[in-house]
């Protein structure tokens, strides 16, 4: 009688095994089910909103369901990271993130509301913009190099904006290697900057190419310099911040990813990866941001996941160097 029971119990438990497997992968094949809500951690129209857009209507059409974006503004990104890091691991609330929120807010801020290494999985890289230094048109410079004597002459007149990381970043790093004094000006995002800059109530903005790029060609801004490497196809008559001013080791360069909450279902990042490499092979996609300095670049979560611990150490060193101290 004991062995036809250990039989009969071993035979509910294996059917009971059966079952909750042949239901995870019911599941993990019907993924996704229902809309996904997307966060995008800084304000409408801002380059992080105008790309995370254009890969949510791509996503969508891969995948079936609607990527539904909600923008969550505020502290260089801090606030929309956050809610997604407190939000159910189960694949249906995404962060639409850049370098602000998951590689340089550990080194600017002392106590985050959540811990930057461990809350989010890697999910997949969109792609990487330089940034513009632009003035407003009435300041009296013709070029980088003027704007740096004028700053020298007059220490503290000039002022720049900022609404993200790289914002700040890039001019706290021109002020340091060039030892020149500019006074922040701080803003929730980066159009209502834009707008400052245009009015003249801020002298200086380096911005993403999305928001800086069209004042420039419309001669609302003045452009000096883009701070990549080498110039960018999208305005060579630009000269980088190492040409402009006879440096070497200026580079500045904001990144744009996807991340879920930690824990996920794998089978979930996998199918989101999918849709973001097909995404970002997209003709008209690439024909619209190409315009604006952005390079696409596909990759699987693992290479992510590397990236963002080299732009984490990269983006410490830049804060340190620039003499920025954690608030």
């Amino acid at each position: 009688m004991k062995i036809q029971s250990d039989r009969f119990f071993l035979s509910k438990f294996l059917s009971g095994l059966l079952l909750i497997l042949t239901s995870s992968l019911s599941l993990a094949d019907s993924y996704p089910n229902k809309p996904i809500k997307v966060i995008v951690p800084f304000a409408a129209g801002s380059s992080t909103d105008q790309i995370g857009r254009a890969f949510a209507n791509k996503m969508s059409e891969i995948l079936g369901q609607p990527l539904v974006v909600e923008n969550r503004p505020g502290a260089n990104g801090m606030i929309g990271a956050d809610v997604v890091a407190k939000a159910p691991a189960d694949g249906y609330t995404l962060l639409f993130g850049s370098n602000s929120t998951n590689a340089a807010l550990k080194s600017l801020v002392k106590k985050l509301p959540y811990d930057q290494d461990t809350a989010f999985v890697s999910i997949g890289y969109f792609g990487s913009v330089p940034l513009i230094v632009g003035v407003n048109t009435n300041l009296p410079v013709k070029n980088l190099a003027g704007l740096i004597a004028l700053a020298k002459a007059d220490p503290g007149r000039i002022t720049f904006a900022y609404a993200s990381t790289s914002q700040r970043v890039s001019s706290e790093m021109l002020a340091s290697m060039t030892g020149i004094k500019i006074i922040p000006i701080s803003y929730k995002n980066g159009p209502t900057a834009m707008t400052d800059l245009i009015g003249g109530q801020v002298d200086l903005f380096t911005a993403d190419f999305g928001v800086m790029l069209p004042q420039v060609q419309a001669g609302k801004v003045h452009g000096l310099a883009v701070t990549s490497l080498k110039r960018s196809a999208a305005i060579p008559e630009l000269p980088t911040v190492n040409e402009a001013l006879g440096l070497k080791n200026y580079e500045l360069i904001a990144f744009f990813a996807a991340f879920g909450p930690a824990g996920m279902p794998k089978d979930a990042v996998i199918k989101l990866n999918r849709a973001i490499n097909e995404a970002a092979k997209s003709k008209d996609l690439n024909e619209r941001f190409s315009s604006l300095g952005f390079e696409t670049q596909a990759g699987s979560p693992e290479m992510l996941d590397k990236k963002i611990k080299l732009e984490t150490a990269k983006w410490a060193k830049a804060i340190k160097d620039a003499g920025i101290e954690p608030e």
